[in-house]
């Protein structure tokens, strides 16, 4: 089972994007409304862009951690932004902005944006014919706070690959009920995963049974789909083909040899370099006396 649960781990790895839910459009926020321009720096901007955007996802019950993860910045940054109840606790007592080349143009700036012209590139390029000096970031900046934003909801952390593995590898009565629909989620998201499940229940079935006979018909399905690991494991099966349906018909085997190998090895470990063949031999009946 060992060598079919990597097969199972293969397979996962190679569908790695079956694992991350979609996005919903519906889970978007709201549009996040800023202050008129004029009124803001675009440092200040930026601090009650900051604030709205965490305190957004705040309320969806996202963490700091996560917030700052998704959004590529400090948790330090994110705390002060969480902790502030306006953004006026964050601005404090910060100087006026300096005055720039922008300023004359500024409510020509909003006149064209009142009638709907919010390109950057065009505006910069009609206030050069006015005479205007400045570069294009410093329009870019001043028009910034007034676009709205969109934030992309991010939902739970998709599972593991080892966590998927497992779901699959697991009977589906042992599974929790969560652990279920998150499996159920994952295989509808992916034809193939969905596939190995299906190989891996009837190949447990085979084993439980001890149903060896129907062996031969199950490697063939499991050559029939896409699965590159699973055919590998269906490889190793037919190398050593006879014993291995004697193994999964018959009710003799050699777990109690292997029981009684891995207990010696384990007292060999317990013996910390003192497991001589003298004391090994005494403590090895020992145990088998009991």
């Amino acid at each position: 089972m060992a060598d079919l649960g990597t097969a199972v781990e293969q397979c996962v790895r190679q569908h790695t994007r079956c694992l991350q839910p979609p996005c919903s459009d519906p889970g978007d926020l709201p549009d996040i409304e800023l202050p008129r321009a004029k009124e803001l720096s675009p440092i200040e901007a930026r601090i009650r862009e900051r604030h709205a955007i965490v305190h957004a996802l705040l309320d969806q019950g996202h963490g700091i951690r996560e917030i700052a993860r998704e959004l590529h910045m400090g948790g330090n940054t994110v705390r002060r932004s969480a902790r502030a109840a306006t953004p006026e606790e964050l601005l404090g007592s910060r100087r006026q902005p300096r005055p720039s080349q922008l300023d004359p143009y500024k409510p020509y700036l909003d006149k064209r944006w009142v009638e709907g012209h919010t390109n950057a590139v065009h505006l910069h390029a009609e206030l050069k014919e006015l005479g205007y000096r400045g570069n294009y970031q410093t329009i870019s900046n001043y028009l910034r706070p007034r676009r709205r934003r969109r934030i992309r909801v991010f939902g739970p952390a998709p599972p593991g690959l080892r966590q998927v593995t497992g779901w699959i590898m697991h009977h589906p009565d042992r599974l929790s009920e969560s652990e279920g629909k998150r499996l159920a989620e994952v295989l509808t998201r992916c034809p193939e995963l969905a596939a190995a499940h299906r190989l891996i229940r009837s190949f447990a079935e085979i084993l439980s049974t001890r149903t060896g006979q129907h062996l031969k018909a199950w490697v063939v399905r499991a050559r029939a789909e896409e699965l590159p690991g699973v055919h590998s494991f269906a490889a190793g099966l037919e190398k050593d083909w006879d014993a291995v349906v004697q193994g999964l018909t018959s009710h003799w085997n050699s777990g109690p040899v292997e029981g009684r190998v891995n207990h010696i090895k384990m007292v060999k470990r317990q013996m910390f370099g003192r497991a001589k063949l003298p004391l090994l031999r005494k403590r090895g009946l020992l145990t088998a006396a009991r």
